[in-house]
């Protein structure tokens, strides 16, 4: 069943969550947040992120070394914008949530750089 995402996001929102667009760098709330808990899909609730993984990478955006399921997460190649680069959706609801590089910390060497836009965060105390 299609959900109706224009009633239920933001015009920001579904910008990048459907429409795979990008917030603007160092614009989202939850770039410069470090609070313990995890982050969960803006549009179906499926916990994605972890803080314990998150980190400043001085992009502008949140970013990750780590996913809390490798089954959570989709890979899809995107050629967009003149770039090949790794974009990565909610593998529940194709939700868009930003790109995967290979230039993040030990030992897993990504940066899951995400919108703030596609997660929501939850407190897990």
């Amino acid at each position: 069943m299609q959900k109706d995402w224009k009633k239920l996001l933001t015009k920001e929102e579904f910008y990048v969550c459907r429409d795979k667009g990008t917030e603007p760098a160092f614009s989202g709330d939850l770039n410069n947040f470090y609070q313990d808990g995890e982050y969960h899909c803006k549009c179906c609730n499926t916990p994605l992120f972890s803080s314990k993984d998150k980190y400043d990478s001085g992009s502008g955006w949140p970013s990750f070394s780590s996913l809390i399921s490798n089954e959570r997460i989709s890979h899809i190649e995107d050629t967009s914008h003149g770039m090949i680069r790794v974009e990565v959706q909610c593998s529940k609801c194709n939700c868009h949530l930003g790109h995967v590089f290979d230039d993040g910390p030990k030992p897993t060497y990504k940066r899951y750089c995400i919108n703030s836009l596609s997660l929501t965060f939850k407190n897990t105390k």
